[in-house]
């Protein structure tokens, strides 16, 4: 018979409270119990406190320390003979984190491949094309897409593909001339972007998997026969009926793919997203979000995508987190809700962790001068031992503050505050001394768990500023590998600000791919 498992939450003085009120909430066959370190903060824990202050009660089996707390887990598991977790940074998470009121998550997995074309590849020098295909690699790209342009020339196109290959990418080539797609075949793409039924005798003297489109987008039958053509000489294809843009037949292009897959059952499909994501002026992440579910349900298992516009340059990442997601929510035969916080950027799902109430039984214990920061439903309260105000203007604080003569406080208060602001009107949860959380937006800060955060940015100028040359003074400057502001002339100000000089033609986005405007 297995020893049930009793869980030791080691915190400290200020979170006890809240930690008891969320463990007494834990299932009754779930055995704890709390150890309190005895320090305010429990983030502020060290190891060597943690070895001296902490001793376990009999028959305990697993210790879970606090999400900010700077210890190891493993030295601490070697010293208690028993497994040593870091457990979520906020109390009220702590359910959800032990797999209590949550799936447990596992976002290792997908079954979508991305491709990702690089557009103006014929514009870009060779080493510009790779470095451009090792970044997209790194963001999640599973394929570079080399874009050809009509009517400009691409005599580097070998020596690309060739490159890239080299560097060990998949390459495809994407492009409405016969010739080019023939010279990138040839140089050992492993994907042509688009034949029809009319070029598909191209796919017969290369080896490289071709993509299937229709003759025009409404024309299905035409890809049906490409597809019988492909199946009975068993040879291997990707389908895509074309995505059309909202308005110009987007509705209809959506039902295509539903009855490509009901015609098909087992083909492989893909996808292009940018008439999508690059031809609606939204935030694409959830756009992204929406037509890789779609994606999952009708087990198309490419896409193709493309971040000419600035509202889409996290495209990469959007569609990486996305499918992730939803192959973890089919595997489970779930809704996409409860997998993370990829998918959500401007707002959290639980963006307050505290009550008002909670936060002012908090603030009435607090004894020293040190300003806290902690948002809840009615707006951002600050407060140390002698205030606590809450308010919804991050400007409107400055006057209850007593930093007019400390200018390096002010700043960091400002800068909290505003942040703190901003987390409040959209909803995010708000954390003092971190950054937002973004989601896939935007790439988060990597950092040693293990270690404290460097001291400096919160200390004072004023008076009780650490000595010059001393050991904290030099903490107290920017952080290590910071970038100094720079100062830049008036004169190169000026010549930014003058007009550009004439550039390109016009382009527009058709079908995943650039053409001149007056051609579209």
């Amino acid at each position: 018979m297995s020893t049930p498992e009793h869980i030791v939450f080691v915190t400290g003085r200020l979170a006890r409270a809240r930690l008891e009120k969320v463990a007494a909430g834990l299932p009754e066959n779930l055995h704890w119990s709390i150890a309190d370190a005895g320090v305010k903060v429990a983030a502020l824990m060290t190891e060597e406190i943690i070895r001296r202050r902490i001793v376990l009660p009999e028959g305990a089996t697993r210790i879970i320390l606090p999400g900010r707390c700077r210890a190891n887990p493993e030295h601490l598991a070697a010293h208690f003979g028993v497994p040593v977790e870091r457990g979520p940074d906020e109390v009220v998470d702590l359910p959800a984190w032990l797999g209590l009121t949550a799936r447990k998550v596992d976002l290792s997995r997908h079954d979508l491949r991305i491709f990702s074309e690089i557009v103006d590849a014929s514009k870009m020098s060779v080493a510009q094309i790779v470095a451009k295909g090792l970044d997209l690699a790194q963001r999640g790209s599973d394929v570079i897409d080399l874009g050809g342009l009509p009517d400009t020339p691409f005599p580097h196109l070998e020596e690309s593909v060739q490159a890239l290959k080299g560097a060990g990418l998949k390459v495809s080539v994407d492009s409405f001339s016969r010739e080019e797609l023939v010279r990138g075949a040839g140089a050992g793409a492993d994907f042509l972007l688009s034949l029809n039924e009319e070029t598909l005798d191209l796919a017969f003297e290369t080896d490289a998997v071709p993509i299937l489109v229709p003759l025009r987008p409404d024309d299905l039958p035409s890809l049906d026969r490409a597809i019988e053509r492909m199946l009975k000489a068993g040879r291997p294809f990707l389908a895509d009926p074309i995505l059309e843009p909202i308005h110009h037949g987007f509705v209809d292009s959506i039902a295509r793919y539903r009855d490509t897959r009901a015609r098909w059952p087992e083909i492989d499909m893909m996808m292009g997203t940018g008439n999508l994501t690059e031809l609606t002026e939204a935030d694409s992440l959830g756009v992204t979000a929406l037509l890789v579910g779609m994606c999952s349900e009708l087990s198309i298992g490419n896409v193709l995508i493309v971040q000419v516009s600035n509202h889409t340059r996290r495209t990469v990442e959007e569609h990486d987190a996305a499918r992730r997601i939803m192959y973890a929510a089919k595997a489970d035969s779930a809704l996409p809700k409860g997998y993370g916080r990829a998918l959500l950027a401007l707002h959290d799902k639980r963006p307050f962790v505290q009550t008002a109430d909670e936060i002012a039984q908090a603030a009435a214990e607090v004894r020293d001068p040190n300003y806290r920061i902690v948002t809840a439903a009615d707006g951002i309260h600050l407060y140390n031992r002698d205030i606590h105000r809450v308010g919804t203007d991050a400007m409107a604080f400055f006057p209850e503050l007593d930093v007019a003569s400390d200018g390096a406080h002010a700043f960091y208060l400002g800068a909290e505050l505003a942040k703190a602001e901003t987390a409040w009107r959209l909803g995010k949860r708000y954390v003092q001394d971190e950054a937002l959380d973004w989601g896939c937006a935007a790439d988060a800060d990597i950092e040693d768990a293990t270690a404290f955060k460097k001291a400096g940015h919160t200390r004072h100028s004023g008076p009780d500023a650490p000595p010059p040359g001393t050991r904290d003074a030099r903490l107290a400057g920017p952080e290590a590998g910071a970038t100094p502001p720079e100062t830049i002339p008036e004169a190169q100000v000026r010549a930014e600000a003058a007009p550009e000089r004439p550039q390109d033609p016009p382009t527009k986005l058709v079908c995943g791919r650039l053409v001149p405007a007056d051609k579209a």
